[in-house]
């Protein structure tokens, strides 16, 4: 994101995981024997419910859930839950496999090594809830490169390791597999717009907290994320 609001960068393609994956998601996982099959159910269950959530620099266990679970749904989960633990990906899993916790933070992309390295544990959790795609590794060039340059440079990436690149596409492919990319896909700067609302509610949560800040000036600059956040749903809701 710097590169693209700080250095005249535009993002144009994204690599694809070898599964075919464009990202990964965050998610809310409950036990397999769990009477919660919805964030609904969550929503309209207040204090009933133990919840495992993830470390605050977590993007998939802590920012998503928080803003588009919880925040999008105005829930204060210090209110909704009963309890409320902090984990990482791995403890929150085990948690709700030992129904130690009701409900907890994780994502796609550690659940999968958890299938392979602790099946026993996977087999007893299932999903409720899952984020916005968290897009893959954007690739970035020049704004103000020539036109030509560029579609030379998104031709070139967009075919690597593809029949149509022609001859030694195998290799390329094998460089591709190497960097657990499956392909390179043409993408825009909209990929990043769900870090942008994550960072902004973050930002947005550390103005709550300051106990420094004046009143007034804390209210001025929570309007403005609240304008950005409102703008950027905007952006999401006409593409």
């Amino acid at each position: 994101m710097p590169a693209v609001d700080r250095a005249e960068g535009e993002v144009f393609a994204r690599g694809v995981g070898l599964d075919g994956t464009q990202g990964y998601y965050s998610l809310l996982i409950v036990n397999k024997d769990s009477p919660i099959h919805s964030l609904d159910d969550i929503i309209k269950s207040p204090g009933i419910y133990t919840f495992g959530n993830g470390d605050p620099n977590s993007t998939s266990g802590f920012l998503m859930p928080s803003y588009y679970a919880w925040a999008k749904n105005h829930i204060d989960i210090t209110k909704q839950f009963k309890r409320v633990a902090v984990g990482n990906h791995q403890s929150n899993m085990v948690a709700v496999a030992n129904k130690q916790v009701d409900v907890a933070t994780n994502n796609t992309e550690d659940m999968a090594k958890f299938a392979k390295s602790q099946p026993d544990k996977v087999a007893e959790v299932r999903e409720i809830w899952r984020s916005p795609l968290i897009p893959g590794d954007p690739l970035v060039y020049r704004k103000d490169l020539p036109a030509e340059i560029k579609a030379k440079i998104k031709t070139f990436l967009l075919t690597y390791g593809m029949p149509e690149a022609g001859s030694g596409w195998e290799a390329q492919k094998a460089t591709l597999n190497g960097l657990t990319y499956g392909k390179v896909d043409a993408s825009d700067n909209n990929q990043l717009i769900p870090i942008r609302q994550v960072m902004l509610f973050r930002d947005k949560l550390k103005l709550q907290d300051d106990a420094n800040m004046s009143a007034e000036e804390k209210t001025k600059r929570i309007g403005e994320i609240d304008a950005k956040l409102a703008e950027l749903e905007k952006q999401v809701m006409s593409n």
